[in-house]
């Protein structure tokens, strides 16, 4: 009988493992179009500047501008998550998506192009915290971290593909055409997610033995707790250097270093490439360190500060050197090694807050590093429009935001202590209660 039961069991459960891994499927195409959107006015940023005529400074506003209410978008529709399910919510953001890019189809004013990357900015703040949230709620926590990457690396596909094929189209035709084929691909993805995606399945899934379970605290609590402020405090660092990547590193390799257009576009495929691949070792790491044992403030919050103090040193050592190989391998580390950190870093997350609050913790979360995302733009815009060369301009603040990353990153490591948190959050919410 109890053979009978187990086989039973197993059957009941692979649909949902191979439904589990088709949304994670999805998710990672969702996230490959969100940054090829974020990345194709970098791919273009010279076209633009000379089309729109203007200055560094306004390119630079206009890259900031996307943040501007990014943060408001993530907090606004990441709590809708909890009252409308993630399968019509990432479709409706899709759409949007699509509204928003379709003036750019054609001659624009800077006003124009400065209010589509607001309001696109607004409804993609969420994109992340959401689909992270969606594949967590698949899998069991100790095995939340590989898919989790997996997902992540979609964010760096999506401009490792854009990279050579939106600058084809850029150089063949013209930036307005690039918004065209991320207008199609977004229609086509919307239409494939409604079909074949579907919300986790109601119940929360078991974790592994010796987990603590995790309370339904209440948010002031979960947002004052270490791990999530030491998550926020490394993701803020990391999205300084992601934001960098979208929105100038195309320029830089152009306007900065001298490499042409075509060669710029390639070039820019490595640190997209080496994210990529970083987010699903990363996350199959912090996986097998879990399975083994290992504590979670290693396997989570050191492998993730250690990957963005590593790409901070990276950074500061591109600007030391001339244009050459050695150089450009730095500056594939600086920009793919923060990224890689972000699967893991959101896992931690998912090892501390239950899921009943973790879409809208995820959401302040995002709305809270991408607050860097409006400074970053501005503040290496001035350099460049402000130093006596280009080149001066970007070593000086690649190098600050180097210095930043190695130092804040190396301090907020040790706020990362999952179980530890997990714990007194579960004795106090039991204390409370009675």
């Amino acid at each position: 009988m109890s053979d009978t039961l187990t086989q039973k069991a197993a059957v009941g459960a692979s649909p949902s493992r191979s439904r589990a891994w088709l949304v994670t499927g999805l998710l990672f195409a969702f996230l490959l179009l969100n940054f090829a959107d974020k990345a194709v006015l970098g791919f273009a940023g010279i076209h633009i500047q000379q089309d729109l005529d203007i200055s560094p400074q306004q390119f630079g506003l206009v890259q900031s501008a996307f943040f501007w209410l990014f943060a408001a978008g993530a907090i606004v529709l990441g709590a809708l998550s909890t009252r409308i399910g993630v399968r019509w919510l990432l479709a409706a953001l899709m759409l949007i998506w699509i509204v928003t890019m379709v003036p750019l189809l054609g001659p624009v004013s800077f006003g124009v192009l400065l209010a589509c990357r607001i309001v696109l900015g607004f409804a993609e703040g969420p994109a992340y915290a959401l689909a992270t949230h969606s594949v967590h709620s698949w899998f069991p926590p100790e095995r939340r971290a590989l898919p989790g990457g997996i997902v992540t690396a979609g964010a760096s596909v999506g401009p490792l593909l854009a990279a050579p094929i939106l600058t084809w189209v850029i150089v063949t035709w013209s930036w307005h055409a690039a918004f065209g084929v991320l207008i199609v691909l977004g229609g086509l993805w919307a239409v494939v997610w409604v079909i074949f995606g579907k919300n986790a399945p109601a119940h929360i899934q078991p974790a592994a033995a010796g987990t603590v379970e995790l309370s339904d605290a209440p948010y002031r609590t979960l947002l004052t707790t270490g791990t999530v402020v030491g998550i926020a405090l490394l993701t803020f660092f990391s999205y300084w250097s992601t934001t960098l990547k979208v929105a100038w590193l195309p320029v830089y390799l152009s306007d900065g270093l001298g490499y042409d257009t075509i060669t710029a576009g390639r070039l820019i495929m490595l640190p997209y490439a080496f994210a990529a691949a970083g987010a699903i070792g990363a996350g199959w790491l912090s996986n097998w360190m879990t399975a083994r044992g290992i504590s979670r403030r290693i396997s989570r919050g050191y492998l993730t500060g250690g990957l963005i103090v590593g790409s901070g040193v990276s950074m500061v050592a591109f600007t030391l050197l001339s244009v050459g190989l050695p150089q450009m391998v730095f500056i594939t580390l600086a920009f793919s090694l923060n990224s890689a950190a972000y699967a893991v870093a959101f896992t931690a997350i998912a090892d501390v807050v239950h899921p009943r609050k973790r879409g809208p913790i995820l959401g302040f979360l995002v709305a809270f590093y991408s607050m860097a995302g409006v400074i970053a733009p501005l503040l290496l815009g001035y350099f460049v429009g402000n130093a006596t060369d280009k080149a001066t301009g970007y070593g000086h603040g690649f190098a600050l935001t180097g210095v930043l990353m190695t130092l804040g990153g190396a301090a907020a490591t040790f706020l990362v202590r999952p179980e530890r948190d997990a714990a007194k959050l579960s004795t106090r919410t039991q204390e409370n209660a009675a």
